[in-house]
């Protein structure tokens, strides 16, 4: 039977006209300095809903995220708390900015963000002055 398809072009002669997309690669060391989850508007968060924050507050990839990428995530957690308390319409709602906000291992995926693990900090050589080398060589 005949193979389908194209027969494939010498790597020198391949084009992709898709654009290259690196990864974004972040330490694995859950992140520290996040925002204190606001007052909610009307009563107080569940713990259901502090544990939500906990566990997206601390994610790594965190660390890239600036003031508007906060205000999404205060705004998120509001739609847990729906969610938490009973209000399963914003389950879809939920989902969807989880999705954004890379929640999970397949939503990274997705973002094109990879945790490392960290290396260990290697010990640079001493840099030596200039007068103190110059003094070496003249005697």
């Amino acid at each position: 039977m005949a193979v389908v398809g194209r027969k494939p072009k010498p790597e020198d002669q391949r084009r992709n006209k898709n654009k290259h997309v690196d990864w974004v690669e972040v330490v694995d060391v859950p992140f520290e300095d996040a925002p204190a989850l606001p007052k909610r508007p009307h009563g107080r968060w569940s713990a259901w809903t502090l544990r939500w924050w906990h566990g997206v507050s601390t994610m790594p990839h965190c660390i890239l995220w600036d003031e508007d990428d906060w205000q999404f995530a205060f705004d998120t957690a509001l739609i847990a708390a729906w969610f938490h308390s009973g209000k399963m319409t914003q389950a879809v709602e939920l989902r969807q900015r989880e999705k954004i906000m890379g929640t999970t291992l397949d939503a990274r995926r997705d973002l094109r963000i990879r945790y490392v693990e960290a290396q260990a900090e290697q010990e640079r050589p001493a840099i030596a002055a200039i007068e103190d080398y110059r003094r070496s060589i003249e005697g």
